[in-house]
């Protein structure tokens, strides 16, 4: 345990240590450092907040109809026509929010219909937080900390005498039954041990005058908005949420994210109040080639660019949103999905046997019997371009390699998931793998066809993934059922790098100016496709008509 050392851009201080539930939950691709920056709530950036002219938050509208018809007594009919609730929310946001919150009372009236069988006392909606562990200390201890606080995330309810406990933690897609251990331990404890609190925000919680009933029985629900499907991850008496806490070792789990000092970059990059005095995430100013805007930092990678370019509105509820319907994928998608699993966890093999010298699979997992044909030919047309032939022992080689960069000029995280990234003679080769059943080529070439070369191109020769540009290069590998080709592109060569970096200009240029993420479907973009339309009155529309004109 040692103090912890604020970025030095940062301002506020590190006196309180705020852990949520959702923190303790393990996350591989998370930053520890920033995880650790997250949990103290009085360490933020210099000056105001940035403006956010779109709501961001998936659960704002779907939180604030729950407490007007939980909390101060609304009818749902009337929450749902009040634009109060729908602050900044675009149409798709509030098409949604108005068809999750009945289906989420729904749930709650079928259980505690269910429930109250045996358990004759209702459960009310509870408007204040649980908050564990708030009492100040009375001098800074070794961290620098004098107030200690775990919070929990949800919606909560509780029995009149206050003996029952329960937390609904609601999911957007279906219910989320592989929390880990941890988790709901630490979510479970603070049920158990938490007093009614205000949580301020940028402040310590202040307790609500007491007396306060210590609960026997604890509950955590888990929900699904996409279907009202529910499921039990906790049931338990006091006695056994304590053995709970013990087992899953939830306060080792707490000590080990305050006390982190590694910087991971990834997501998490873009909201992180440290990011100005990172070292460990490359900045290239400029990349974008536009200037930053008086609005909060984004996180940006090719795919949204792409996605934006479709159908704004599409890109802000798929992409920042995390809303989807629940379709089913096309069959190219699982195509490419299964073809890039088994190319993963070959290249991922440390004896760096060819691809040409293993077997292939019988079937990929993931597919029809239909589809398996065609996804077991792309596999054997890439045995003649597998990147371990005549590749050295000593090279690094990094599947699904995570590249991430700062553009401090734009402020917008960069994010670029590659295939496959490999050191070859003192350069880094970035290769992308595609499957398709087409021969079609973009008239405009191939950063055109495939943008995320272009960002590859220009990650390279801006020297975010080392190496000699001179000896580097981006591979694209096109895969179909009856061939396949490499491509090569030379980041060293100025044209190319001219090229890519004009194409980024043009793609980021609308995405960076967008206030609002009006549906704008472009004329190529089929809305029958879209994992939103159900909620877009453009995107029905669009389809009412273009299905009447067929």
């Amino acid at each position: 345990m040692t103090a912890f050392r604020k970025p030095p851009h940062a301002i506020g201080d590190s006196a309180l240590l705020r852990i949520s539930a959702s923190l303790v939950r393990p996350d591989p691709a998370g930053c520890p450092l920033g995880r650790a920056l997250r949990a103290r709530a009085l360490v933020t950036a210099p000056g105001r907040l940035p403006a956010k002219p779109v709501e961001d938050f998936s659960f704002k509208p779907f939180f604030a109809l729950l407490d007007a018809v939980e909390h101060s007594g609304q009818r749902l009919d009337e929450a749902a026509a009040d634009p109060a609730n729908f602050r900044k929310c675009t149409p798709v946001h509030v098409a949604w929010a108005r068809e999750a919150v009945p289906r989420y009372l729904n749930a709650r009236a079928d259980r505690e219909a269910a429930r109250c069988v045996t358990e004759h006392s209702p459960l009310l909606p509870v408007a204040h937080a649980w908050v564990a562990g708030s009492r100040k200390l009375p001098q800074p201890d070794a961290r620098g900390v004098t107030q200690y606080e775990r919070t929990v995330w949800g919606r909560g309810y509780a029995s009149q005498d206050g003996l029952v406990r329960e937390i609904w933690i609601p999911s957007l897609g279906t219910v989320k039954r592989d929390r880990p251990a941890v988790e709901i331990a630490a979510v479970a404890h603070v049920l158990l041990t938490g007093t009614p609190s205000l949580t301020p925000f940028g402040a310590p919680s202040t307790p609500l005058p007491g007396p306060h009933v210590r609960p026997e029985r604890i509950r955590v629900i888990g929900v699904g908005l996409a279907d009202g499907s529910t499921e039990t991850l906790a049931d338990w008496t006091a006695e056994e949420t304590e053995q709970h806490f013990l087992r899953a070792e939830v306060a080792a789990s707490m000590a080990e994210l305050a006390d982190a000092t590694e910087a991971r970059p990834g997501a998490d990059c873009a909201r992180c109040v440290g990011l100005p005095d990172c070292r460990a995430v490359p900045r290239v100013p400029g990349l974008l080639g536009v200037d930053a805007t008086s609005r909060k930092r984004r996180s940006l990678s090719v795919s949204d660019l792409r996605a934006y370019g479709d159908c704004a509105e599409q890109y802000h509820a798929v992409r920042v949103l995390k809303l989807r319907d629940g379709r089913t994928e096309n069959a190219a998608i699982r195509r490419g999905r299964a073809v890039d699993a088994w190319l993963n966890e070959r290249h991922a093999d440390p004896g760096r046997v060819s691809c040409r010298a293993v077997p292939l699979p019988e079937r990929l997992p993931g597919l029809l019997d239909e589809e398996q044909r065609e996804a077991l030919a792309m596999l054997n047309r890439h045995r003649a371009h597998c990147p371990f032939d005549g590749l050295a022992e000593h090279e690094t080689v990094e599947p699904q390699r995570r590249v991430v960069a700062y553009d401090s000029q734009a402020d917008v995280v960069l994010i670029a998931d590659c295939d496959l990234v490999h050191t070859d003679r003192g350069g880094v080769v970035v290769r992308e793998t595609k499957t398709t059943m087409s021969t079609y080529t973009h008239a405009d070439g191939l950063m055109r066809q495939y943008p995320q070369l272009a960002l590859a191109v220009l990650l390279v020769s801006e020297g975010v993934l080392g190496g000699d540009t001179l000896r580097s290069r981006v591979e694209l590998e096109v895969l179909r059922p009856d061939g396949a080709r490499l491509e090569e592109l030379d980041p060293h060569d100025t044209r190319t790098a001219a090229r890519a970096r004009a194409l980024l200009v043009e793609l980021a240029a609308d995405w960076a100016a967008d206030r609002n993420y009006q549906a704008a479907p472009s004329t190529g973009t089929d809305c029958h496709d879209c994992e939103v339309h159900r909620w877009c009155t453009t995107g029905r529309r669009r389809i009412e008509a273009l299905d009447g004109a067929a």
